[in-house]
């Protein structure tokens, strides 16, 4: 059985960056699932025909990245047809050997409530928007508007809504370098693994 590891948090707390640290620790695959929400924004058109329709050349695009793609992720996510559309591309993900990390918004509470370790990944408004606008040579008070609007939908939405999953291990990164918050989450890994 692989060995799952559940990320989550909201935008710009640092969990893409310890995801794929941890999976390359431990030789795991990686998923970032917000890019399965940013790939299905980017297409436009019907955003239910978008997810049915993604492939991996939609993962690839240059613009996933950007402020725009990150709204009309959130946007689009809370749409139950699509959450739907996309969550048996996560299981299919989620079940290779030896193991996977997926991060994303509801990877512990709703795509992978079994995973064997969940990390809530989070840090202060204002260190996640500075970071975000350090990223995107962005204004740090803009970003903290729309972090905090998509704060606000990710964690009100009907279906799926981000929060931590009731046994996950909280992670915040507001002071911690990004060496430190990896070390603690390697740690956090090592010791359910050792338990196991």
């Amino acid at each position: 059985m692989p060995f799952i590891i559940a990320i989550d948090g909201p935008a710009a707390s640092g969990k893409g960056t310890i995801a794929r640290a941890l999976a390359a620790h431990f030789g795991f695959h990686h998923l970032d699932t917000g890019l399965l929400y940013r790939a299905t924004g980017a297409k436009g058109g019907d955003p239910v025909a978008a997810a049915l329709g993604l492939g991996p050349e939609d993962l690839g695009r240059d613009d996933l990245r950007s402020a725009a793609a990150g709204q009309a992720a959130s946007r689009i996510a809370a749409i139950p047809e699509v959450r739907a559309a996309l969550v048996d591309f996560q299981h299919r993900f989620a079940a290779q050997e030896p193991g996977a990390v997926l991060d994303g918004r509801d990877i512990g509470t709703v795509i992978c409530p079994h995973a064997q370790v969940k990390l809530y990944v989070t840090a202060s408004d204002d260190v996640r928007a500075a970071r975000r606008a350090a990223e995107l040579g962005a204004d740090p008070a803009q970003m903290l508007a729309e972090l905090r609007e998509r704060d606000r939908r990710d964690t009100e939405r009907a279906t799926a809504p981000l929060r931590p999953a009731g046994d996950a291990v909280v992670l915040d990164t507001s002071t911690l370098s990004i060496d430190a918050a990896i070390a603690d989450a390697i740690a956090a890994v090592a010791r359910v693994r050792a338990e196991g």
